[in-house]
């Protein structure tokens, strides 16, 4: 199997000027990444794989989403179908955040249209004591499987992206027990028992970076961070609670060479400070204009986004028109990889969505 290293290697020459393959999914991904200016901008959607798309939903007419996203080849399935359909330049595996919790000794379910449940929220440092630390190869190896069987497919054609939960996002589902609307209970105890926070924090800390290192190992292209519910915070709280963590992950991911995304919801007033914490690209939603934030967080990194998902439901002179302005505000600069401000939503036309990519590769194509 190849290393990171020589599997980035091998597009290392995948840029402008390497003819033929500059048109390519991955080079052109690759490029943005780097900053160099790809043959057209390009484009993927969070929570592509899966939800909009009716041959995943025959699927999960007969498989819950954790046996599907633990069985290798359902995961490979789901994960090639919108690269199949909807000629994104990327896959972005079909998997869920909590899938390393379990690998932690974490006993929970996903129930659907509510999310994760924890059966034994954390409450004390005895309960952050007992969470196993495990090497991913260990705790999800099929998720590393699913890895090699997604890229061995794609043939280097198309970029493949890993992500993983951010330690604050995995913390207050953790803390909470399920999903929530302004996460109390964690802030409650990430302001009131910093010696418990901590500790939760580092131990997640460490099981992120393995997690990512392991699926840079099996062959991904880049690696997102999800950091969902960031928005909850304020600034100090989150330097002072959160980002040093992320940037101990950043840091090991750098290491590789691999390239890597930072997303958050929410996240206006954090622009700077998640710019901070790492990552070569920053992903931005809807709630601020793209330019606006781009100079906010440096023209060295690049940018992802940020349409709003909602404007997918909208007819399509409307949802042009928000694309147009996307583009618009990006003006061609090289670091830009389309994308919504979140995820895909069940509703949208998958039409919708191939349209949507054929317009944006079209109005950027460098000719």
């Amino acid at each position: 199997m190849q290393t990171e290293q020589e599997h980035y290697s091998q597009v290392e020459g995948a840029g402008p000027a390497a003819g033929p393959a500059a048109s390519t999914g991955l080079a052109r991904f690759l490029a943005a990444c780097r900053r160099e200016q790809p043959d057209a901008t390009p484009v993927w959607f969070m929570r592509q794989a899966g939800r909009c798309l009716a041959e995943y939903r025959e699927l999960r007419k007969r498989y819950d989403i954790l046996t599907m996203a633990k069985t290798p080849e359902l995961c490979a399935q789901v994960t090639l179908m919108p690269v199949e359909q909807l000629g994104v330049d990327a896959a972005v595996l079909y998997a869920d955040i909590m899938l390393p919790m379990e690998g932690m000794g974490v006993s929970l379910e996903i129930q659907p249209e509510i999310g994760p449940i924890i059966h034994h929220p954390i409450r004390t440092l005895s309960d952050v004591a007992a969470l196993q630390v495990r090497e991913p190869e260990e705790a999800t190896p099929f998720v590393l499987e699913a890895v090699r069987l997604v890229r061995r497919e794609l043939e280097g054609k198309k970029a493949v992206i890993g992500f993983s939960g951010a330690p604050f996002t995995l913390a207050c589902y953790l803390i909470e027990g399920r999903p929530s609307r302004d996460y109390t209970q964690a802030k409650a105890v990430m302001y009131g028992q910093p010696a418990l926070w901590h500790a939760l924090m580092e131990k997640l800390t460490e099981v992120v970076t393995r997690y990512l290192l392991g699926q840079i190992r099996a062959g991904v292209t880049a690696v997102q961070l999800f950091d969902s519910w960031v928005g909850a915070l304020g600034p100090e709280a989150y330097r002072r609670y959160v980002l040093p963590y992320s940037q101990r992950i950043f840091a090991a991911v750098r290491e590789t060479g691999t390239p890597s995304i930072h997303f958050g919801t929410g996240n206006a007033a954090l622009l700077e400070l998640l710019a901070e914490a790492g990552g070569d690209v920053i992903s931005v939603d809807w709630r601020v204009n793209l330019d606006a934030a781009w100079e906010r967080i440096g023209y060295e990194r690049g940018i992802q986004g940020n349409l709003d998902p909602v404007l997918l439901l909208a007819p399509w002179e409307i949802l042009e028109e928000g694309a147009r302005d996307v583009l618009r505000r990006a003006a061609g600069r090289p670091g830009h990889i389309f994308n919504l401000g979140h995820g895909v939503p069940a509703e949208a036309d998958p039409s919708v969505l191939r349209r949507l990519v054929d317009f944006v590769h079209e109005e950027t194509r460098r000719r």
